[in-house]
């Protein structure tokens, strides 16, 4: 059972060649060198009093190092992924918080974590690369060596239910949450992602997802290996060199979220015959909605099936996803049950039978077991055996789900619950319109009142009563937004999404 594996176990059990890290005009690094990486790495962490279960911080870039990093740590500790680009006080926060019992940064790093580690009296190790040009090739050195045991001779690798990852919820309401999943949660979500989209030792993934979220580090990185593939690992998101990468590393599939998606067709039409000499065999949205628009823009651009998949941090990463072809895929649906069990449920804890609109709800071997030292967050979450995702949601008589809005962010205006992501979908209807983000601004006496951040088509000029006009034509007057705005981009947070909850404070209409 893929529930019953640890990291180590996943990796020797893809036993490929073929099992790769790749980076941008750098060799392979090969699945022996990866492996003689995971055993000395979880030495080095022993030697220096890290074992299983200890929390390990890890800031650094997105690349194939950082891949790597997770990869080995992940075998002998617990990892934590930390945004490299946070300020002192956040590294404060969370390195407090994780009781990290130790910091790894790059050589020669200048991070502020560093600050935050010595005032925390966290051991610092650092990442040397070495000089080598072998992509993700590393070796672990503690900065202060005086502590260290050489008698240690021999790794201590994790086991199947211990803690391998925490990470922290967005936050974006309430303090952030840790979200501690095991090896076993890990290692049955790759297998799932795996399975979902028919992974195989031929397949080459182009990550451009962050690697401090659990995007980018299952769906890209383990689902990958758990596959006997490769991952070609790039500095982070960037539409204009993205159809570089493209040609350079001629993947058979990518994985990204709306926004990142949107930006790569906005630049589509400069790189026709990158485009043209693509080979993907299928395209992956996850985190976030996927309009229908632009699933089908994506379809026609690049000539391969998009796959939308429903995903969060408590279920280390995917929940449902449509199929592949042959199978149905229903656009503005994220799919069927792909690996965990789901359901919807009602305020009072009971299922609803399909049809039924109310809370997504999920249980299985990837869904983490509760929230690390938070009881009060537990019992509003898990009921019966479920975990509530916080997802208002639907599902058809074929069991494809409908994500009709996230609880928190449904629109209450004076009584009127309204789903910002059907307004998004008619905004983004109007042949001027790219991106549009659908959300709430305070109102005295409503409570609530609808608005809408819209980005428009390159060379496009539009007013906004003109947009408020066409969402008239489609929408109930309720729905239509009362204030329109014009943005040259949309506010996003870290991992390139779009926060609804917040925007309303961030483009001052709060």
């Amino acid at each position: 059972m893929t529930e019953t594996m640890p990291i180590l176990g996943l990796l020797k059990k893809a036993n490929s060649a073929s099992v790769a890290i790749d980076a941008p005009d750098q060799d392979s690094l090969s699945y022996g060198a990866l492996l003689n990486m995971v055993e000395n790495t979880v030495l080095t962490l022993n030697r220096n009093g890290v074992h299983r279960n200890d929390r390990v911080a890890l800031v650094l870039p997105n690349g194939a190092e950082m891949a790597a990093a997770f990869i080995a740590v992940s075998c002998g500790a617990t990892a934590a992924p930390l945004n490299p680009a946070y300020q002192k006080p956040e590294f404060d926060f969370y390195l407090s918080d994780l009781n990290a019992v130790a910091l790894i940064v790059e050589e020669d790093s200048n991070s502020p974590s560093l600050e935050s580690a010595r005032e925390l009296n966290i051991p610092v190790i650092q990442l040397k690369k070495g000089g080598s040009v072998t992509a993700g090739e590393f070796g672990l050195e503690p900065v202060d060596k005086t502590q260290q045991d050489d008698t240690v001779i021999a790794p201590e690798f994790a086991q199947r239910d211990d803690i391998v990852l925490v990470l922290h919820t967005s936050g974006t309401t309430s303090r952030p949450k840790i979200v501690p999943l095991t090896q076993g949660n890990i290692c049955a979500s790759a297998e799932n992602i795996r399975a979902t989209v028919a992974l195989t030792a031929g397949d080459r993934c182009l990550n451009v997802m962050p690697l401090f979220h659990i995007h980018g580090l299952i769906a890209a990185i383990l689902a990958s290996i758990s596959a006997g593939a490769s991952i070609f690992c790039t500095p982070g998101f960037s539409a204009l060199r993205f159809f570089a990468w493209l040609e350079e590393a001629r993947p058979s599939w990518y994985t990204a979220v709306p926004t990142m998606h949107q930006a790569i067709l906005a630049r589509a039409g400069k790189n026709k015959e990158t485009v043209r000499k693509s080979a993907l065999r299928f395209i992956r949205s996850s985190s976030a909605s996927l309009p229908p628009q632009v699933l089908q823009e994506l379809e026609q651009t690049f000539n391969a099936p998009v796959i939308e998949a429903y995903a969060m941090t408590e279920a280390a990463h995917q929940m449902t996803s449509n199929p592949l072809p042959p199978g149905t895929r229903k656009p503005g649906t994220v799919g069927i049950p792909a690996g965990p069990s789901v359901a919807i449920m009602d305020e009072t804890g009971s299922l609803l039978e399909q049809g039924s609109t109310g809370e997504v709800v999920i249980q299985g071997d990837n869904v983490t077991a509760g929230y690390d030292n938070n009881p009060a967050a537990n019992r509003e979450n898990f009921v019966n055996g479920w975990f509530r995702t916080g997802d208002q949601g639907v599902m058809d008589d074929d069991g494809y789900l409908t994500i009709t809005g996230r609880l928190k962010e449904i629109i209450n205006r004076g009584g009127e619950k309204i789903s910002p992501r059907e307004v998004d979908e008619v905004l983004l209807d109007h042949p001027a319109v790219s991106q549009a983000v659908t959300f709430a601004v305070p109102h005295d006496k409503l409570g609530e009142e609808v608005a809408a951040a819209v980005v428009l088509n390159d060379g496009q000029t539009v007013s906004e009563s003109e947009i408020r006009a066409f969402a008239a034509g489609y929408l109930a007057g309720f729905k239509v937004p009362k204030k329109v705005l014009i943005l040259d981009d949309i506010p996003k947070g870290a991992t390139g999404k779009v926060q609804r909850i917040g925007l309303a404070g961030k483009l001052e209409l709060a």
